[in-house]
């Protein structure tokens, strides 16, 4: 029986032929998601405007605190310290992070794939560790407000 040009394929082959690997040469690859183009250059438009915007208002913080003299208090070095991680945190870890959950495959080869998880535990890390030295300083401030000047200095904060 010759089958007509206008006959439909079967389900498994059109399956196979529509169906891309990210390794195409490795069946057991895992499969590559297909988004349209539009939707794919608005996932990328986002993710980028978030980590410039991370990136643009952190570095601001930085250069205000390391600028102006009048900055260089300890709640403001602390706030320096957050800031710092923070725009790590929006110029390597969110790029990376975002790719991961827009594609379906690792794009950035075998030694990204092996220090991104580091890289995020230790930019992350030093993110909430500076935001609980800041709310121990503010809780100092607070709860004993007539010695904070004598126990928390700019040294001792750095």
């Amino acid at each position: 029986m010759q089958r007509d040009s206008n006959t439909p394929k079967s389900d498994e082959t059109k399956c196979h032929q529509s169906t891309e690997y990210c390794f195409p040469n490795l069946n057991s690859s895992c499969r590559q998601l297909l988004r349209p183009t539009s939707q794919a250059a608005l996932l990328y438009t986002l993710l980028a405007s978030v980590s410039l915007l991370t990136v643009v208002l952190n570095l601001l913080v930085v250069v205000s605190i390391s600028h102006f003299k009048q900055l260089h208090t300890p709640t403001n070095t602390l706030l320096l310290s957050l800031a710092m991680s923070d725009l790590l945190l929006g110029l390597l870890v969110m790029p990376i992070e975002g790719l991961r959950y827009i594609e379906t495959c690792w794009l950035l080869g075998r030694l990204m794939c092996a220090l991104s998880p580091y890289l995020s535990y230790c930019l992350l890390s030093f993110s909430l560790d500076s935001m609980v030295l800041i709310s121990v300083d503010r809780y100092i401030a607070i709860c004993d407000p007539l010695l904070y000047s004598s126990k928390i200095t700019v040294n001792r904060v750095k």
